[in-house]
């Protein structure tokens, strides 16, 4: 018998999240038809050579017919027209988190938050393997919940954005993370306080025997943690009291045993921050300390995160790409000074002003893509501003401005997608000119 025996699901968008949806219902014995907007999307010939219907040119409301449920891939904002439609017809609308919620049959850790959910939730996934569990990070970070949840593993940390959040309904892990909050993806949720409760769904479900950890540094995100309806535990990059995982003299440390965790593989405040959380949530789901301080000190993050990439003449080329809104660029600044940041693109819809906090630290500024007039007013009379039409313009001219011994910071807060295919196409692109910098030789 499987889990979706006798529905009928119309999966919206064959990409790789709703690609994975509809391999995973039908597996579990749902028929499934694939509504794809694009004509041409890649995935939906390889769904079809298995069998699967995909109907694609454009989302109708004839799509619909027959479905008991709708399942849109993660970046299907609430408004589409396919869901207000499914909503009219009052068909359930489940997405990745609700399905991976149904066929869950080990217990699962989640984190999401504004930054740092996939450098948190893979260093989560170490320290449990490092404790000896079979542990497997998952969701947002690459691999598809709902399948993951179909294999057999001791544990899961799942990685939950906001766009997964806001279609679940069963999603209940052990322990939940929220690691900050800072405006983010209002095109897509409409408003700061829609993209908060998306956020706070990830302990919605929580209860007795659930514990849902919290930041005492961001006020934003602690005031929606205290509405966990569970235990709430807390993380801090300051001083840990009480039960906190802390940080002292830029060492982790353990409230609750006094142990000193050592420093994290990458001294950063981003890293600090994220392996405090991750200390707290190990800890709350009974993992040693010894454990979690074997796997922070050796742990890396994924690219396009904070990476040097080289060092050209005394100046240090960083790759922070996916730092995509205000918040994250602020935390990859964090309190180096003499940097130069390369910053602009999609704005998504947030206010770039926060950025201004960061001028007494930027030796200058470069900036790209559609928000670059926003950029230029964020900084006006207070740091130089020069504009670039291409990320390998930008890097140029950020080797030039910067001084020796300074840093070239790639991070834009801003989405990639009006210059380029993803975050991680920015990232490399930057990294490529660095090198053909170091190769040039002498700046002019």
């Amino acid at each position: 018998m499987g889990a979706f025996d006798g529905e009928h699901a119309v999966v919206v968008g064959a990409g790789v999240a709703g690609s994975a949806a509809a391999r995973v219902l039908v597996a579990e014995g749902a028929t499934v038809r694939v509504s794809e907007s694009s004509p041409e999307r890649p995935g939906a010939a390889e769904l079809r050579a298995e069998g699967i219907e995909v109907a694609d040119g454009g989302h109708t409301l004839e799509h619909l017919d027959g479905a008991t449920i709708v399942v849109p891939s993660p970046g299907v904002p609430p408004h589409a027209e396919i869901l207000t439609w499914a909503r009219e017809r009052g068909l359930r609308v489940w997405g990745e988190l609700e399905l991976g919620a149904r066929l869950a049959r080990v217990p699962y850790l989640a984190v999401t938050g504004t930054n740092g959910k996939t450098t948190t939730t893979g260093m989560l996934a170490a320290c449990l393997r490092a404790a000896g569990l079979d542990a497997v990070a998952c969701g947002n970070i690459g691999r598809a919940f709902p399948t993951t949840a179909r294999e057999h593993h001791d544990v899961l940390v799942v990685e939950a954005s906001s766009f997964q959040l806001a279609t679940q309904e069963s999603f209940r892990p052990r322990v939940s993370v929220l690691l900050n909050l800072a405006p983010d993806h209002l095109d897509w949720h409409g408003s700061f306080e829609a993209y908060a409760a998306a956020k706070a769904r990830i302990f919605a479900r929580q209860g007795p025997g659930d514990v849902h950890v919290g930041n005492r540094d961001d006020e934003g995100a602690a005031a929606v943690s205290r509405s966990a309806p569970c235990e709430v535990r807390w993380f801090t990059t300051g001083e840990p009291s009480a039960q906190d995982a802390g940080v002292r003299d830029g060492r982790l440390v353990a409230a609750w045993s006094g142990a000193d965790l050592g420093r994290v593989s990458i001294d950063t405040q981003g890293m600090r921050a994220d392996a405090a959380a991750c200390l707290a949530a190990a800890h709350a789901f009974g993992i040693a300390d010894e454990a979690v301080a074997e796997a922070i000190s050796t742990f890396r993050p994924e690219p396009h995160r904070g990476e040097s990439v080289l060092t050209v003449e005394g100046v240090r080329f960083v790759d922070n790409s996916k730092a995509t809104n205000p918040h994250a660029s602020i935390a990859a600044v964090g309190d180096g000074d003499h940097v130069v940041l390369i910053a602009g693109g999609d704005a998504k819809g947030v206010d770039l002003s926060p950025l201004g906090s960061l001028a007494p630290r930027l030796s200058g500024v470069v900036a790209i893509g559609a928000a670059a007039g926003q950029i230029r007013s964020v900084f006006e009379g207070g740091v130089v501003v020069r504009d670039a039409t291409s990320i390998e313009e930008a890097t140029r001219i950020a080797f030039e401005m910067a001084p020796s011994g300074g840093t070239v910071l790639l991070a834009p807060a801003c989405a990639s997608w009006d210059m380029f295919a993803d975050y991680a196409e920015r990232g490399e692109r930057f990294a490529a000119a660095a090198r053909a910098l170091q190769k040039e030789g002498a700046r002019t």
